[in-house]
């Protein structure tokens, strides 16, 4: 199958209306039985009856509002006749079913979930978010707490410090922190077609981007002397 053939089973993400951050890239890589994930700690070594691949969708951000580089997953379970079978996604470094028990939230080839305001974090159910103790803070005074973050099996293209994570932090803060309203709107990623590419293309990609990041963040804050140097 081609990139648009699997982008048609691309999920539909519904976004905060104060969300100040939308994905800028999708990698997509198909696994089978056994495969492990190029880029979330996971491996499929059981795969139900009847499934015949997992589409993975690496969505990718430059930023969290808590840190420059973010990447959240949602994996689609085909089966032998091209539908979709299970679901999951992404939540803070774990994974949850993306698919409802009663499946209503999935349309044809299209599974509906929710993104945590600011931090991206998946669910079927917008209702856990507010669950969440950080679900406010996270995106006010915690804006940019983070800094420069990024996996173990990223390979920097620069040299990052805690210089680097303080001007995420102080950009953060200046620029993208809000107040969430727990409203939600869709966004419909299956018709953004040029965000979809092969994993290693993202995968090769991310650094420049990073770097990229860096360098407007420099820019913007350059008149800003007396914070940086605190």
């Amino acid at each position: 199958m081609d990139i648009r053939q699997l982008a048609a089973y691309a999920p539909r993400l519904y976004f905060d209306k104060q969300e100040p951050f939308y994905p800028v890239r999708v990698g997509v890589s198909v696994l089978h039985r056994g495969e492990k994930s190029p880029s979330f700690p996971r491996r499929f070594e059981q795969l139900a009856d009847g499934i015949d691949y997992v589409i993975e969708f690496a969505i990718y951000w430059d930023y969290d509002i808590q840190h420059l580089y973010e990447l959240e997953h949602v994996w689609v379970y085909v089966d032998r006749n091209g539908e979709i079978a299970d679901a999951e996604a992404s939540f803070h470094g774990k994974y949850l079913k993306a698919l409802l028990p009663d499946r209503s939230n999935l349309a044809g080839k299209t599974v509906s979930v929710y993104s945590q305001p600011g931090k991206h974090a998946f669910s079927p159910l917008p209702v856990l978010f507010e669950l969440l103790p950080s679900a406010r803070t996270a995106t006010e005074e915690g804006a940019g707490w983070d800094g420069l973050t990024l996996p173990d099996w990223y390979t920097a293209k620069g040299n990052y410090d805690d210089k680097t994570s303080k001007l995420v932090r102080i950009y953060q803060q200046s620029y993208h922190r809000f107040t969430p309203s727990f409203e939600f709107v869709p966004y419909e990623l299956a018709e953004q077609e040029n965000l979809f590419v092969p994993w290693k293309s993202l995968y090769e990609e991310i650094p420049d981007r990073i770097e990229a990041e860096l360098a407007t963040i420099r820019h913007t804050l350059a008149g800003l002397k007396e914070p940086l140097e605190g």
